[in-house]
């Protein structure tokens, strides 16, 4: 056979020629030594069966009345996603579910790299028989080495009028398995002649693009998407973009790890940007080999490419981001649910998950940045910095010397773009959408934290990438930070006890009458801050003088709930309660002086660092403050919707505003006492009238002096006050600040039914027990008010722990036989103590005296 005829019966590039299944295969067969022929086999058929599932789910077996509940043809089938689909497809592999013959009325729709092998063939033979006809064709692109949307249609026309698609998916195959190839294809540029595109030849396309901007890339996006509609819809070419990127990722991830390639040809993004527009990646013929090859690639992308990836995503529409964060979660939670991970065989060492996570963050900087983004209103920063301890010295002498001086961890590609993600409003999808569960189930957070410390290149956290995480995990994270920090503290103190030969105090203790408590704590809490702040630092013991109860947590937690009680009390005035929101501001007119403010701070602060949850009811906007962002006039909505609704009725009016209303800039409020007080917005206010083309800025400025200026000073004391306990934190790193404000306030949602399937027993009682099944009864039975009195008495306070009541971890422990004796708790561990009381009746009585009259500590 000669050169020509050998060429006529190849029906793809040589990169090209195994089908992806086969191709991936090999390679994990190399190091294989034992049986790889076997292992291979086994592997193509767990492939298969898992295909067919996935179809089966996705497309049904075209039987109207199948009756396998499991088949989208089967009556009452409910629709899934198609990442929901290739989970259940494995967990169905798993158990050897029922697979449904396909009906005679549906075609059965082969695998890809079957198809793709099976047109090989009849190219093949085609090829032969009609030698003379397909030769000329073939010549005509061979020189094709970068396409463009006309070059591709062209080739279309041409296979379809032959009906020999052979010369396309060799030309597609060389071209997406290229990287030089595929930098240069669909760029923006002047038409081509009817010569250039005859010929496919012509100038590589450098000289013909056009002037961009930096942030521009120069890929047609629009043409891509056009190219793939038309192409993805033939199953048989659909194999060669597959098979291509198998080849075309290795070579990529080699050129941007050793070559240096992007600080050369910034264009080289446009292959990202290309493959990315594949709205097949995450089916499942890609998650096992090609995208998290692809992911690995992309994700040895430098800093300022991923900035300037980001930048081009970020005006893409809400559906784009969402198709590119199901393709990487999908394949994240297919590499999860596929493996066993556990202690010893962590998930952070999966390379697939880990890459996919990283490529994951530069989409969602992008739906950040194509969001409803707020640059501009920004907290000022502390005029007087946070004092550092006075054992500074020390510890530097002793080699620890304190991390993080320079302030919070921030993430190195939000300093390159410019932007904070507090700096959105409102993203182009939800920030929900970027958590996965499976991956939060599977985390070993004690792990990843120390990951998190050490900063290892060897070593990738997750932390590193907290937008993926839950709010249970994060706090968990938080709590590991705490704890140590702690410790480190509390050692530290023993050390320079030593040294200086002063007493041990390794412990932040508040010794404090329950009727003087704050007086007693904040007076304690004043000297601490003035002398050494480092000490706030150190794990809480409090003391309720007269009382015998060891704080193990529990007295902290009343402590905690009895200062909060106290300092918004309306009586003393620091803060104002609005009978319409249920909620609380700072009032601009108290007589408290600023360190009064500062200690408040304290208290959140400790309560965060203490884990222990606060009853307060701030407005967000308080948490978007202490997170570094001014209050605005949409910041009014919640925390003053009177007042909003006016001033959007002052926006919306379509009349003349200075005639019909006769508003001026002077703007009027009452202090505590009722008395009316007056304000200039500008200079002159009073004689500046508000018109239809100023308007906009009364409001604006309206809500700028109602939410900042009246309140400048107290709120900057609060402010200093909680930084003073959590300036080394993580805390501004991991949380958005409505997760701040469940961090502080915990879920209002109290599902109790959760916390029965969580609560475990002990003493001889089980979940079968007489008095156990009438106790749930019974707590089932109370009203909201009695419920948040249980949880009062049993774990210090009336709100769930984030994540709910689920989370928490309640043991119901025999307290001894019948008895006249009232139920008793252990707050600091979350346990109730309860009698086997002879009747439900009894259980109820003794159990709401119990709840209702419970106040103080005692030794059992």
């Amino acid at each position: 056979m000669n050169s020509d005829e050998k060429e006529d019966c190849e029906c793809a590039p040589l990169q090209a020629e195994t089908s992806p299944a086969e191709g991936t295969h090999r390679e994990y067969e190399e190091p294989e030594i034992e049986n790889p022929e076997a292992s291979r086999m086994k592997r193509a058929a767990a492939k298969h069966l898992i295909e067919r599932y996935y179809h089966q789910l996705t497309e049904g077996c075209g039987n109207e009345s199948c009756s396998n509940s499991w088949c989208a043809s089967s009556v009452g089938f409910n629709r899934m996603d198609n990442n929901a689909a290739a989970v259940k497809a494995l967990e169905l592999y798993k158990v050897n579910a029922k697979l449904c013959d396909p009906h005679p009325s549906k075609k059965v729709t082969a695998p890809a790299h079957l198809e793709s092998s099976a047109h090989s063939n009849s190219a093949c033979s085609n090829s032969q028989l009609n030698h003379k006809d397909s030769h000329s064709v073939r010549d005509n692109f061979k020189d094709v080495n970068y396409l463009t949307e006309e070059k591709v249609y062209e080739i279309l026309d041409i296979c379809g009028e032959q009906e020999d698609y052979s010369p396309l998916i060799r030309v597609i195959g060389r071209v997406f398995s290229s990287a030089e190839g595929l930098v240069q294809s669909f760029r923006r540029s002047k038409p081509h002649t009817k010569e250039e595109l005859k010929l496919g030849e012509g100038s590589s396309g450098e000289n013909e693009v056009q002037r961009l901007s930096p942030d521009e890339l120069s890929v047609d996006i629009d043409a891509v998407r056009r190219v793939y509609e038309r192409l993805l819809s033939n199953e048989k070419i659909e194999a060669a973009f597959l098979n291509a990127l198998v080849y075309l990722s290795p070579n990529v991830e080699c050129d941007l790890t050793y070559h240096n390639v992007y600080s050369r040809d910034q264009n080289y993004l446009n292959l990202f940007v290309i493959v990315m527009e594949n709205s097949n990646l995450h089916s499942p013929e890609y998650l096992e080999i090609a995208l998290p090859q692809f992911c690995k690639a992309m994700s040895k992308l430098p800093l300022p490419a991923q900035a300037k990836l980001a930048g081009l995503w970020s005006h893409y529409s809400a559906e784009q981001i969402r198709r590119m964060v199901e393709t990487f979660q999908q394949l994240i939670t297919y590499k999860v649910i596929s493996n066993e991970f556990n202690s010893r065989n962590l998930v952070n060492d999966d390379d697939a998950v880990v890459a996919s996570t990283k490529c994951l963050k530069i989409v969602y900087y992008a739906n950040v940045l194509g969001g409803d983004l707020d640059m501009e209103h920004n907290e000022d920063e502390d005029e007087e910095p946070i004092p550092e301890s006075s054992e500074l010295t020390l510890q530097e002498l002793l080699g620890e010397e304190r991390r993080n001086k320079k302030g919070p961890r921030v993430d190195p590609l939000e300093t390159e773009l410019g932007i904070r993600t507090n700096d959105c409003r409102k993203p182009l999808i939800s920030f929900e959408e970027f958590v996965n569960e499976p991956l939060n189930e599977v985390l070993e957070m004690d792990k990843d934290y120390t990951f998190f410390k050490v900063e290892t290149e060897n070593k990738f956290s997750f932390m590193t990438c907290p937008f993926i995480l839950n709010a249970v995990t994060k706090n968990l994270g938080l709590y590991y930070d705490n704890r140590i920090r702690m410790y480190s503290e509390r050692r530290i103190t023993v050390l320079y006890s030593l040294v200086q030969g002063q007493q041990l105090n390794p412990y932040l203790r508040l010794k404090v009458r329950r009727d003087h408590i704050i007086d007693d704590a904040l007076v304690r809490l004043e000297m601490i801050a003035m002398e050494n702040p480092a000490d706030l630092k150190k794990q809480l013991y409090v003391e309720f003088e007269g009382e015998q109860g060891v704080d193990e947590g529990g007295v902290s937690k009343e402590f905690f709930q009895l200062v909060v009680e106290e300092i918004f009390n309306p009586d003393i005035g620091m803060f104002r309660y609005d009978e319409h929101t249920k909620m609380f501001w700072f009032n601009p007119s108290s007589y408290e002086n600023e360190g009064q403010y500062t200690l408040i701070g304290i208290v959140l602060g400790l309560a965060i660092y203490n884990n222990c949850i606060l009853d307060v009811h701030f407005p967000m906007v308080v948490y978007r403050k202490l997170m570094g962002k001014k209050g605005t006039f949409r910041d009014l909505a919640v925390a003053n919707p009177v007042l909003h609704q006016s001033l959007k009725e002052l926006m919306e009016y379509e009349g003349s505003v200075e005639e019909d209303m006769m508003i001026t800039f002077q703007i009027s409020h009452t202090d505590l006492f009722g008395n009316p007080l007056m304000h200039n917005l500008r200079e002159n206010g009073d004689k500046i009238p508000v018109t239809n083309e100023n308007r906009k800025e009364f409001v604006a400025q309206y809500a700028e002096y109602m939410l900042n200026k009246s309140v400048e000073k107290q709120f900057k004391a609060f402010r200093r006050g909680f930084h003073m306990v959590t300036n080394e934190s993580p805390l501004k790193y991991l949380f958005r600040p409505e997760e701040i404000e469940l961090l502080i306030c915990g879920s209002r949602n109290l599902d109790f039914l959760a916390l029965e399937e969580t609560t475990e027993y002990d003493g001889g009682y089980n979940r079968d027990s007489r008095i156990i099944k009438e106790f749930w009864e019974t707590l089932h039975s109370f009203g909201e008010e009695q419920k948040r009195f249980f949880l009062q008495f049993t774990t210090g306070t009336d709100r769930a722990p984030v994540g709910g009541l689920g989370k928490l971890k309640m043991i119901i422990a025999k307290n001894g036989p019948d008895t006249d004796r009232l139920p008793t708790s252990h707050t600091c561990f979350n346990v109730l103590l309860l009698p086997e009381y002879s009747c439900r009746e009894k259980l109820k009585e003794r159990l709401l005296k119990a709840i209702t009259y419970a106040k103080g500590f005692g030794m059992l």
